[in-house]
């Protein structure tokens, strides 16, 4: 079992024929996630890999598509647009890779993405990875094998230590999901806590917390109520200024 995404999730990605969109589409697909749609204004018609159609809208591209999850890589001018038109043309869970959105633009985003009853991960997030069957974002799939420990994390580079750990120890990870590190971002610890809680295929969950927020401090009272899994949790970064809240990157 897992959560979020599995062998049946078919991914649309917006921005596919930029540099980052088409990489990252060619190494999802190398690793055997169903690729369904792609979509880039005015690049309607077009198909990328010679396998996946281009769209000019998200609504046309999930009308032909059947999509059910977006990941987005398009510059941050762009990104809550992007973003809300996922959502808008009926995606339940959108992945935002895009780092450097304002914070501004979150806020709105944020408000419309929990009003639809939709999920956002990210933004400035690496996406998500079910072992052995789908990977959506830019996490490296080979780091990776299949297990019972649930990763969540707000830091990139951490996230791949441990997975790779994981593997070498010969645990292996039922999902990984990276929430990234902004201070406005769809999806929190507690929400992510509460479905490997829920997940028959989780036994146990490694958590990855930097300073900077409070997210740490309300995932630690989820935790000491409501979660029965054994967890172990790491905080990464030692100080900052006094009085000065700081992002992921600062810790």
């Amino acid at each position: 079992m897992s959560i979020l995404i599995d062998q049946s999730t078919r991914v649309l990605v917006q921005g596919i024929t930029g540099k980052e969109g088409l990489f990252h589409t060619d190494r999802m697909m190398e690793y055997g996630t169903e690729i369904v749609a792609g979509v880039t204004p005015g690049k309607g018609g077009d198909w990328v890999f010679d396998k996946v159609p281009v769209f000019n809208t998200c609504k046309a591209a999930v009308l032909a598509s059947g999509a059910n999850c977006s990941v987005i890589y398009v510059p941050a001018l762009y990104a809550a647009d992007a973003m809300l038109e996922a959502v808008t043309a009926g995606i339940k869970l959108v992945v935002c890779i895009t780092e450097g959105v304002p914070l501004q633009d979150m806020m709105r985003v944020r408000e419309y993405v929990d009003n639809c009853g939709a999920r956002l991960i990210g933004p400035n997030c690496p996406g998500l990875l079910t072992p052995g069957e789908c990977n959506v974002g830019i996490i490296p799939g080979n780091i990776g094998r299949e297990g019972n420990v649930g990763v969540v994390s707000r830091s990139g580079t951490l996230t791949y230590e441990v997975l790779h750990t994981l593997s070498e120890s010969g645990r292996g990870a039922s999902t990984c999901v990276g929430i990234g590190g902004d201070p406005i971002s769809g999806t929190n610890f507690v929400d992510i806590l509460r479905l490997f809680e829920e997940d028959p295929g989780t036994d146990q969950i490694v958590m990855i917390g930097e300073i900077g927020g409070q997210d740490e401090e309300r995932a630690a009272e989820q935790i000491a109520d409501r979660l029965s899994k054994p967890i172990v949790a790491f905080v990464a970064g030692r100080t900052a200024p006094a009085g000065k809240t700081m992002g992921h990157a600062g810790a």
